[in-house]
């Protein structure tokens, strides 16, 4: 995000991008930015809210995408995101992938036999920081996990995000409601975290 509040997306993907990034994260295309490039300062007085203008004079020079507000997105772009029916779709499948087999393990073993809460704690950040950057709920759905720029997620980063989950259920899981109405379908969660959950 430029000082200006509004943000570079690439040319050839739409992924956002540093200002002074060299090339995209996501597909590889040249930006033409660099740690010398002067950064965008202010916004061209035609812009209309949300619309996309191309860089132009206001911006580094040479780089290659689009300025947008940060807080606004166009209808085509807001569907790259995963919205919260989908998203609900995609735990509700992992939960069941993951309760299933536990609670027959522990009718097995015992009640005192608590695995759930371990495994899903392993398994959420690991799917989710692994190559494929989604659970296999999320992959039934045609998601993944991201940070802002489109890059995979650490681990560490997959585990913080699965943590503050706790804060989105606090009050009446309204950090999950957020993600019916925010610019890019965004929980709590993924705020705290610095992550996107996109359609892939």
């Amino acid at each position: 995000m430029t000082d200006s509040g509004y943000e570079l997306i690439c040319n050839n993907c739409r992924a956002n991008v540093s200002p002074n990034a060299p090339t995209c994260s996501r597909c590889g295309a040249a930006l033409g930015g660099g740690s010398s490039t002067a950064r965008m300062t202010a916004a061209p007085a035609s812009r209309e809210a949300g619309a996309l203008a191309p860089v132009g004079s206001l911006a580094p020079a040479g780089a290659v995408g689009w300025y947008r507000p940060a807080s606004s997105l166009l209808p085509a772009e807001a569907s790259r995101y995963g919205g919260f029916w989908i998203r609900l779709a995609a735990n509700i499948i992992d939960g069941l992938l993951l309760a299933v087999p536990l609670l027959v393990l522990e009718s097995m073993l015992g009640p005192g036999i608590r695995l759930l809460g371990l495994v899903a704690w392993l398994y959420y950040p690991l799917m989710e920081s692994s190559t494929s950057q989604a659970t296999f709920g999320k992959l039934a759905c045609g998601l993944r996990v991201t940070d802002t720029q489109g890059r995979r997620i650490s681990f560490g980063r997959a585990c913080g995000r699965y943590w503050a989950k706790i804060l989105s259920l606090i009050p009446f899981y309204l950090g999950f409601l957020m993600i019916g109405w925010t610019a890019r379908k965004r929980g709590l969660h993924d705020f705290v975290a610095g992550t996107l959950v996109s359609r892939s």
